[in-house]
């Protein structure tokens, strides 16, 4: 009767634990983000730091605060993944004491979306493929742009695109 006890036991132990599953846990499946660099406009090899940087996303009627007053030479920003553009106001505050001295441009970028299935946990990412980025051509700070890498996936962590002022 032990012996019958035991085999029963034994069976339910195996079979409780083959119901068990892999936890399923998303590490490293995020939407990327375009990393932008400033440069030196006559020097086009130098990254040249732009003071007091405020960037805004654009939704339609409404600005959303993206980044806030830094001085840096590189900036990452999220692209939209429910529609094909998205926009930034882009300001620069040439003296931090006087908000008259401001230059705002508005940045536009434009894109394909390619969604990727990633796992059961992560489901999917969203890499943009095709970006082409749009500056206005009058009154502005940003004198150009170049787009690096047309391609932005989850992996990437070079430049994607460089801003000349």
């Amino acid at each position: 009767m032990k012996k019958i006890a035991l085999v029963f036991g034994v069976l339910a132990v195996i079979i409780f634990f083959s119901g068990c599953e892999k936890d399923d846990i998303c590490i490293d499946a995020a939407t990327p983000q375009l990393i932008v660099r400033f440069y030196d406009f006559f020097d086009t090899t130098a990254l040249k730091e732009v003071s007091e940087l405020k960037v805004q996303g654009v939704v339609g009627d409404s600005v959303y605060a993206v980044i806030a007053n830094i001085s840096t030479t590189e900036i990452q920003l999220p692209l939209r993944a429910d529609t094909v553009t998205t926009s930034f106001l882009i300001t620069r505050n040439l003296d931090p004491e006087d908000e008259t001295t401001a230059d705002i441009d508005t940045l536009t970028f434009k894109y394909s979306l390619v969604p990727e299935y990633k796992s059961r946990a992560c489901g999917y990412v969203i890499n943009f493929e095709n970006i082409v980025g749009v500056i206005p051509t009058e009154n502005n700070w940003m004198k150009g742009i170049e787009i690096v890498n047309p391609t932005l996936i989850v992996t990437d962590t070079i430049a994607d695109v460089k801003i000349f002022h």
